[in-house]
């Protein structure tokens, strides 16, 4: 199992230097400054561009690769904007949740639930993705606004709830803006482009509400350090790129496209590249004669991409080799601390997932949990039954592997109590994403990109809340829709 566990640390590593990469070669080259001036430019407000960074963009990298990647990217995005790394960490995971449902083309679905059944129709399949975005129409569309209140409460000057709550309309429109495409897209399509389409669409909705100034506030809320003449963070960005040359928001922006349309176009079964990346392979069956087996597909793995769009960036933006080269060593040196914590957190995971190999009775220990909380219960199940969920994404670091440790038990336990087995596999499925905001794997991936390494504990007492709160909510929703 510690075997097992390095090998996924490894391809973590991969995804997290990619993004470091990503991230210090678009300040070495000037585009992080001028994607800061355009985000100020739609707006000053900081709720909104927040909401626009971290919940829209985030659910489209959700949609487009998953297992992390959006944190890693708009937790430094947020960051070189002038947010509080904790802020900016905390809150990407917060926004990086009803996306996961259907991130990295579907996989939680039609990979987690279907290999974690014994049987499932693709009818069934389509059902339970249906009743998952149905409640989630009811619950996701708040996580904007609760974003945007912890966001005053806690990094505010007036450090208050009600600067964020004043946003209220606003928020809840974004959340629909995002929701409600993916909810049309599962109803015609299925549940592979939900997050994908949801998200740009969001996007473009919300940024075009913004120009037109529908439902904005007429006096931006911002930082106390915004009104300084120079904040630090725009010196360290302006000192970076002193010596690069102006350029276009296009260009600026277009690592970013250039990773979004290769996570896209990799991720297609009906294009040859997925099987291509994927058949390159490193791994072991059977570790040390056990049952235990995994292997990693470095070139699929979405590090690879950005690693392929820095070295595209270093001639698009004409990098000199001086600048490429600080890109690179910056990168490698923030990688050594997170190297430290996967390698030491993630086989702990593992070992927890393969305990049932003791030869004892027992299962797994996040199964017997499971099995203990669906016992004690009974008919208020689907009150708790994304806790599950939330257990299974905290202790695996995927909602792909949430949904296929707990699908079984979920399915079984329905069916048990004589409760709709569709609705209780959905809210599997929303707890496995609610449990993303937690999850160590994630949680470490984000705090090393900003250099928090050592903060995760804070990370999940922040992140924590949101997740129960979440939890509760769909919880309450399938009631609803059960005693109907």
């Amino acid at each position: 199992a510690i075997i097992e566990g390095w090998l996924i640390a490894a391809s973590i590593l991969i995804i997290v230097f990619g993004a470091l990469f990503l991230l210090n070669t678009l300040k070495q080259s000037g585009a992080i400054n001028v994607i800061r001036e355009g985000f100020m430019n739609i707006t000053p407000d900081r709720r909104i561009q927040l909401i626009i960074i971290a919940w829209l963009f985030g659910s489209f990298l959700e949609g487009a690769s998953g297992f992390g990647t959006p944190a890693a990217i708009c937790a430094p995005l947020l960051v070189a904007l002038g947010f509080n790394p904790l802020a900016a960490v905390s809150l990407a995971l917060i926004a990086d949740s009803s996306a996961v449902s259907f991130g990295a083309v579907g996989t939680p679905v039609v990979v987690g639930i279907s290999r974690g059944l014994s049987e499932i129709t693709p009818n069934q399949l389509q059902d339970i993705s249906s009743a998952a975005i149905s409640i989630d129409l009811f619950s996701g569309i708040f996580i904007p606004l609760i974003m945007v209140c912890i966001l005053t409460r806690f990094w505010g000057e007036n450090k208050s709830y009600k600067e964020g709550l004043a946003l209220w309309p606003f928020a809840i429109f974004s959340g629909v803006a995002f929701i409600l495409p993916a909810w049309i897209v599962v109803k015609l399509l299925g549940p592979e482009f939900p997050s994908i389409i949801g998200g740009l669409i969001g996007l473009i909705v919300v940024i075009g509400s913004v120009k037109l100034g529908f439902l904005i506030p007429k006096k931006p809320w911002t930082f106390k350090a915004d009104n300084e003449t120079t904040s630090p963070v725009e010196t360290e960005v302006k000192h970076t790129a002193k010596n690069s040359k102006p350029m276009t928001a296009l260009l600026a922006w277009l690592p970013y496209v250039l990773v979004a349309i290769l996570l896209v176009l990799t991720r297609l079964d009906a294009l040859p590249f997925k099987s291509l990346l994927s058949s390159v392979e490193i791994g072991f069956n059977n570790i040390l004669n056990t049952d235990i087996s995994n292997a990693i597909s470095p070139l699929y793995l979405p590090g690879f991409i950005f690693i392929i769009v820095c070295l595209i960036t270093f001639y698009l933006h004409k990098m000199s080799k001086q600048q490429s080269l600080v890109a690179v060593t910056n990168s490698a040196k923030a990688l050594v601390p997170t190297a430290l914590t996967l390698a030491s957190a993630v086989p702990l995971v593992r070992v927890f997932i393969n305990s049932e190999v003791t030869g004892s009775t027992l299962a797994s220990m996040p199964k017997e949990l499971a099995i203990m909380m669906a016992e004690y219960f009974g008919q208020a199940w689907p009150l708790f039954a994304s806790f599950i969920g939330a257990l299974g994404a905290f202790i695996s670091g995927s909602a792909t592997f949430s949904n296929m440790m707990f699908a079984d038990l979920q399915q079984a336990t329905a069916v048990s109590l004589g409760i709709s087995d569709n609705i209780v596999l959905a809210l599997q499925m929303l707890g496995s994403n609610a449990g993303n905001m937690i999850c160590v794997v994630n949680v470490v991936a984000a705090c090393s990109v900003v250099g928090l390494t050592g903060k995760e504990g804070a990370v999940i007492r922040i992140t924590m809340v949101p997740m129960l709160m979440y939890c509760t909510m769909v919880g309450a929703v399938a009631m609803l829709w059960l005693s109907f």
